[in-house]
C-alpha cells in the first residue's frame, strides 16, 4: 500500500517574462490539483494568486536579462501549510513590502497587500550569491 508523504515539494525554472509568470501559476494550479486540491477550490485560488504576484513582481521588479525565476512549492500536510517561494536574480536595494506604492485609484502597487491578506506569513530574504527570494505560507483550511 502506498502511503502519501506528509512533505512534498515542487521546483521549476521560468522565462522572466509575463508568459512565465502565467506558466509559473498554472503549473502551481495543476500540481495543487494533483494534490487534491481542484482549480476551483479556495486552496488553489488563493494559490493561484499567490503565485501569480509573486511571479509577476518577480518579472517586473526582479529581471535580469538572461536570468530565469524560481518557483517553489513546499506542502506540509502534517502542519496544514503550503509555502511559495518564488525567486529572481535582482539584487534588491530594499526588499518588498505590503504597502501600496502608487495612489488609490492606481492600477498597481496593490498586489503584496493580497498576499498579505492571504497568506498566513509572508516574508523576503537576500539569495546568496545575487538575487532575493520572496516567500509566503498559506493555509490549508482557507
Amino acid at each position: 500500500m502506498l502511503t502519501e508523504t506528509a512533505i512534498q515539494s515542487f521546483a521549476e525554472q521560468f522565462p522572466s517574462s509575463p508568459r512565465g509568470a502565467r506558466a509559473a501559476r498554472r503549473h502551481a494550479v495543476r500540481w495543487m490539483e494533483e494534490r487534491g486540491h481542484p482549480p476551483a477550490s479556495d486552496v488553489s485560488c488563493a494559490v493561484a494568486l499567490v503565485v501569480g504576484e509573486l511571479a509577476a513582481n518577480a518579472v517586473q521588479h526582479g529581471r535580469v536579462p538572461g536570468r530565469d525565476f524560481g518557483l517553489r512549492l513546499v506542502l506540509d500536510r502534517a502542519a496544514g501549510v503550503l509555502r511559495v517561494e518564488v525567486a529572481d536574480a535582482a539584487c534588491a536595494k530594499r526588499l518588498p513590502t505590503a504597502a501600496p506604492s502608487s495612489s488609490p485609484d492606481g492600477e498597481s502597487g496593490r498586489g503584496l497587500l493580497l498576499v498579505d491578506v492571504l497568506a498566513v506569513r509572508w516574508g523576503s530574504a537576500p539569495r546568496s550569491p545575487v538575487g532575493k527570494t520572496v516567500w509566503a505560507e498559506l493555509t490549508l483550511e482557507i
